[in-house]
C-alpha cells in the first residue's frame, strides 16, 4: 500500500530563489540518493533542505512504517514566506529599501507500507472502531435511561 509523509519548514529565513536551486535537485530523486545529493551540495541552503528531509524519512519511518528502501521525493516545493522590509541609509540622506526574503519548504515522500505493518495498522484501525462502537452504545443507554 502506498503511503505519503510530509514535512514542512516555514519561515526559513533564505530567499526562495536560493532554496528553489537546491530543491529542483533532488526532486523525484529517491530518499537516499536525495540525501547523498544535498551532503555534497556547495550550497547554503543545503544545510535546512537536508534536515527536512531527514526529519521527513523519520516521520514515514517510525511514524507511518513506510520502507525505508521504497522512499522517494514525490514532491518539494518551496513557497515565499513574509518579506520583512528594511531599509539602508543612502547618499544625501536618502533610504533605500532592502527586501529580507524568507521562505516556506514542503516536501512530500511517497513509499510502500511493509505487508506485516500493513496488517497491524488494520488491526489497530478495528480496534478503535470497535471501542468507538462501545461507546456510542453506553451513550445511548445512559440518554435512554434519562428520558425513562
Amino acid at each position: 500500500m502506498k503511503m505519503q509523509a510530509i514535512a514542512k519548514l516555514r519561515y526559513l529565513r533564505i530567499s526562495p530563489r536560493k532554496v528553489r536551486l537546491v530543491a529542483s535537485l533532488i526532486r523525484g530523486l529517491k530518499a537516499d540518493e536525495a540525501v547523498v545529493q544535498l551532503e555534497n551540495m556547495a550550497k547554503e541552503a543545503k544545510r535546512p533542505v537536508l534536515k527536512l528531509l531527514q526529519s521527513a524519512i523519520a516521520n514515514a519511518t517510525n511514524n507511518l512504517k513506510i520502507n525505508k528502501e521504497t522512499l522517494k521525493v514525490e514532491t518539494i516545493m518551496v513557497d515565499n514566506g513574509p518579506i520583512l522590509y528594511r531599509s539602508m541609509p543612502r547618499a544625501q540622506g536618502r533610504a533605500t529599501p532592502i527586501r529580507k526574503r524568507t521562505s516556506h519548504i514542503t516536501i512530500i515522500l511517497a513509499g510502500e507500507v511493509d505487508s506485516k505493518e500493513e496488517k497491524k495498522l488494520e488491526k489497530e484501525a478495528e480496534k478503535v472502531e470497535k471501542k468507538e462502537k462501545k461507546v456510542k452504545a453506553k451513550k445511548e443507554v445512559k440518554l435512554k435511561k434519562a428520558k425513562n
